[in-house]
């Protein structure tokens, strides 16, 4: 079965079963705990707590869908058969529309019958027992569910936290013991019952409260499943990958080649989702990948000696200057275009060629200075990715035997007291203000970039009005938010529409917002109980829930009168003049239906 057949077979069964099809949302999540979209649920997380709503959002408890996903923390294991960086989680979820007896029915109806596969065995929480009581009871639901589908209880295992509790994306939410499925002894489907809620800084440390509402959460994933579906050993041979997998260059082992393919489907998604190469956060996971990609490119045509020692010091020049990227890319697009429309070969081509430029220009003085090395330990490591930007791995890899002894617990020991540093020359240079602003959407270090945010958190409120000024209802959608994160250095907005801006829409935006600045409107606010503030015609993002009692800030004379009024807890300028100069740096696509513009402010 191609993976096109088992998206399709997928979809058709859930929404034959009363769910909503849910298009995959960004990689870059709205939860500030996280850097990447990781599972399918975190696009769901506040319908779980009751801080959004479901049927007023979907018009149903349960959904479904095929979430593209980032984890950064298998990286230093991409090359074996089965560690990926990039993949897509198939999922079906319930906010309260049902629980254990339904979800279980599902899942076995799907492997067995739509699917046509075997299950090897199951797995079910073994409880959670603490001095001699249990903590959480071990889960006898779900194995009377199993046993009355057939399953025998040699085919019914148990497991512990690790294996069998599924916690919270980030650092708190919702959480519970799950029930995972085998086929050909591969985990290919993992469901969880949430019914418990894991705080943040919980008053002790296995504080696990109930769910008012309890929840389905479950994930499967596409290349595991096409995987088992086609027989193959691999993921790396089903139809994802293997096409990408040929591109790459023969003459280098195994293990690098799958590097190669898995790191740039996972460049490709980045870059499409307006993620951009640079030193922190996201950015520095894509340089990341990108730099790993890149000096296996130089490896593969210059013959380096530290790769290939039995070829000898010298190594020889390729006659190709490149192993394909663009075709890499090319095929990416091939395999997943029709899916995720705002994969663009242009861009993507146009940030890989501009990294590799930048980072080819130290990568070439970075190895010379690595032969010179005698031995590599965690110190001469970091000096060479401070200095060269070698990253760890290249390091070791490359080192070969004189790095044998380097470990990436001890290199990143030393990358934190880099930090360390870092921050404690920050705070001299700033009074000792930590990060004195910190919600999520806004962010601030210091009281000067506190007023920064403060006047770009304003235009924010100006550009959406504008949007929706400038596209109106239409055919194309009407503008709605899809979220935001503004910093010390730019704004970004995400909103829901369903095709690219002109560039004569982005230039009546972008004036239309400067010449809401320079008429130097008041900004202020009331508060309202929340059923009053709705009538007033405000803007709110239909994903939070609000209190009963809310702010509308509102720029204009009066909230009745105003050129533009949202829900907001603020802060805001006093007058819009404040801003600045608004500019529109870029304007792309997040995910399906909906774009992303990117401001500054001077």
């Amino acid at each position: 079965m191609t993976h096109q057949e088992i998206r399709e077979k997928f979809l058709k069964f859930f929404e034959s079963r009363r769910h909503k099809i849910v298009p995959s949302s960004s990689l870059m999540p709205d939860d500030p705990s996280v850097l990447f979209t990781t599972a399918g649920m975190q696009q769901f997380k506040p319908y779980y707590t009751g801080a959004a709503d479901a049927m007023h959002d979907f018009g149903s408890l349960s959904v479904a869908s095929i979430q593209k996903c980032v984890r950064t923390s298998d990286i230093d294991e991409v090359g074996d058969e089965r560690h990926l960086t990039f993949f897509e989680m198939l999922g079906n979820f319930s906010f309260g529309g049902y629980f254990k007896k339904e979800a279980i029915q599902y899942g076995y109806d799907f492997i067995i019958k739509e699917m046509g596969l075997k299950i090897d065995y199951v797995t079910v929480f073994e409880g959670w027992k603490s001095t001699g009581l249990w903590l959480i009871k071990p889960d006898e639901e779900s194995k009377k569910i199993w046993k009355s589908l057939g399953l025998n209880d040699e085919q019914i295992k148990t497991g512990g936290f690790d294996d069998n509790f599924w916690g919270p994306t980030g650092e708190d939410g919702p959480c519970g013991p799950t029930t995972e499925i085998y086929v050909n002894g591969i985990e290919v489907w993992n469901i969880v019952f949430n019914e418990y809620y894991k705080s943040k800084y919980p008053e002790d440390k296995n504080d696990y409260k109930p769910l008012q509402s309890k929840g389905i959460d479950t994930g499967m994933g596409l290349e595991r499943l096409a995987m088992v579906s086609q027989k193959v050993p691999t993921v790396f041979e089903a139809d994802l990958l293997k096409p990408i997998l040929t591109l790459t260059p023969s003459e280098l082992e195994m293990r690098v080649r799958r590097i190669i393919a898995d790191h740039s489907r996972a460049i490709a998604f980045m870059i499409a989702d307006g993620i951009r190469p640079s030193n922190k956060e996201q950015g520095y996971v894509l340089r990341r990948l990108m730099r790993r990609v890149i000096t296996y490119n130089f490896i593969a045509k210059t013959d380096i000696s530290l790769m290939h020692p039995e070829r000898g010091r010298e190594g020889s020049q390729r006659t190709s200057t490149s192993y394909g990227m663009h075709d890499i890319f090319a095929k990416i697009l091939e395999i997943y275009g029709s899916y995720y429309k705002e994969l663009n070969a242009d861009l993507i081509i146009s940030e890989f060629e501009h990294e590799n430029e930048k980072f080819m220009q130290t990568l070439k003085s970075g190895l010379k200075e690595l032969e010179k090395v005698e031995n590599v330990d965690a110190s001469s490591a970091f000096m060479l990715y401070e200095s060269f930007g070698l990253p760890y791995e290249i390091i070791k890899e490359l080192g070969g035997a004189k790095a044998v002894s380097l470990n990436r617990k001890d290199f990143d020991i030393k990358f934190k007291e880099h930090q360390e540093k870092s921050r404690a020359g920050a705070e001299k240079k700033f009074g000792g203000h930590g990060l004195v602003l910190d919600t999520g959407e806004l962010k601030a270090g210091n009281e000067e970039e506190l007023k920064k945010v403060t006047r770009l958190h304003t235009a924010t409120h100006l550009l959406q009005t504008a949007l929706r000024k400038v596209l109106g209802p239409s055919t194309d959608g009407e503008v709605t938010q899809a979220g935001s994160d503004i910093t010390a250095e730019r704004l970004r907005f995400d909103f829901s529409f369903s095709r690219k801006l002109t560039p004569e829409e982005i230039k009546k935006v972008e004036d239309l917002v400067n010449e809401k600045i320079k008429e130097d409107l008041p900004v202020s606010f009331v508060e309202l109980p929340k059923s009053e503030a709705e009538k007033t015609g405000a803007l709110y993002f239909f994903k939070q829930k609000y209190p009963d009692k809310v702010k509308v800030y509102f720029v204009g004379s009066s909230v009745e009168s105003a050129w533009s009024k949202e829900f907001c807890g603020g802060p805001h300028v006093s007058h819009t003049d404040e801003i600045g100069r608004f500019k529109i740096s870029k304007e792309e696509a997040v995910s399906a239906g909906v774009r992303r513009i990117r401001a500054t402010i001077e």
